[in-house]
């Protein structure tokens, strides 16, 4: 499928600067791209990218030019580019808008309007299921749950009893929300498994990613605030409660009973430890190991993790260390001389 230039333009309510009848025949981004592409440039200041670039066409901010390329000129480049790669290549439909025959649904499940189950999904009794709902083949939802209208459920997700779904949340494949948390009594020796009476709760548009655990809390919910979104492969423990539009990054861990405020970003492979608050807006670097509260808007690197201007002067210091061990070699001589020197000078004497 093949565009000229002047229809992409129109499309994006941009202004073409060079040839309005060139053909193009994909879209991809400036590394990536061919001849024939078009591509996009986000800001001025990035111009260097494109001094390999083979595309044939450039979406740029209106204050960019190029002798080089076609260039179609926009308010927003990532926005327009975003259109671009859709008209090419539009999103496939999730679902196919029906219940399979082979999804097993308890007589008690309430359905919504329009909504989607693949097959071998299991939906167990008392379950509510809001409309425009999407649930993907193989997905396993307990007893007493509630999903929220426009959520999407991937493949293989299991949803423990009790868990609760706000509105258009999205759980990639394998997640799996509401296990028991990891806590024991071991005070007779033994592991008993603590009481586990409580649920997951996610507010409205949490997104959870593939393969990611959110655990039950003992008595009460593990909640997640409206807007957070979490990565892949990420772990939070029982009793935790998490604010509203944090960001946390793949293979992050938080430990039972931890909290955040709202805006809060934590980077890949962060470890928080149980019992502590992170404030509203504090960002934690990637593998920052977190050990005690951290007050709102702190920038937090390192294992421990401490404020991000001390590790920069901790880094310069260890980067020095070598030299430093010279030098300390060096001043030993000395005063191993000097040293010998005096005790020559005193038995002169």
């Amino acid at each position: 499928m093949t565009y000229p230039l002047a229809e992409l333009a129109k499309l994006v309510g941009g202004t073409i600067v060079g040839d309005e009848n060139l053909v193009i025949s994909g879209a991809a981004p400036v590394h990536n791209a061919e001849k024939g592409d078009i591509t996009f440039l986000s800001h001025a200041d990035k111009s260097s990218y494109l001094t390999n670039c083979r595309a044939s066409a450039i979406v740029v901010p209106r204050d960019v030019q190029s002798d080089q390329f076609a260039v179609i000129q926009v308010d927003d480049a990532v926005a327009a580019f975003e259109m671009i790669v859709r008209h090419f290549c539009p999103p496939r439909e999730l679902r196919k808008r029906e219940i399979h025959p082979m999804a097993i649904i308890d007589a008690n499940v309430v359905l919504g309007k329009d909504v989607s189950i693949g097959p071998y999904t299991v939906i167990e009794n008392e379950v509510e299921i809001g409309d425009h709902v999407t649930i993907g083949a193989g997905v396993r939802i307990l007893a007493g749950c509630k999903i929220g209208p426009y959520s999407v459920i991937f493949p293989n997700a299991v949803l423990y009893e009790n868990t609760i779904l706000g509105r258009r949340c999205i759980v990639h494949a394998c997640a799996v929300l509401g296990a028991y948390g990891f806590g024991y009594d071991s005070s007779n020796g033994t592991h008993i498994l603590s009481q586990q009476l409580g649920n997951t709760v996610l507010g409205d548009d949490v997104e959870v990613g593939a393969c990611s655990t959110i655990d039950r809390g003992t008595y009460g919910p593990t909640s997640i605030g409206d807007g957070t979104k979490i990565d892949n492969l990420v772990m939070i423990a029982h009793n935790c409660r998490i604010g509203k539009f944090n960001l946390i990054c793949a293979g992050t861990g938080i430990a039972g009973s931890s909290t955040t405020g709202d805006y809060v970003v934590m980077a890949g492979r962060v470890g928080v430890r149980d019992h502590v608050h992170v404030g509203n807006g504090a960002v934690l670097g990637a593998m920052a190991g977190v050990i005690g509260d951290v007050p709102e808007g702190a920038r937090l690197v390192g294992i421990p993790a401490t404020p991000e201007k001390e590790q920069m002067r901790m880094q310069v210091a260890k980067a020095k260390l070598p030299e430093m061990r010279r030098e300390l070699k060096e001043l030993k001589e000395t005063v191993r001389d000097l040293q010998m020197r005096i005790d020559r000078m005193t038995g002169d004497s």
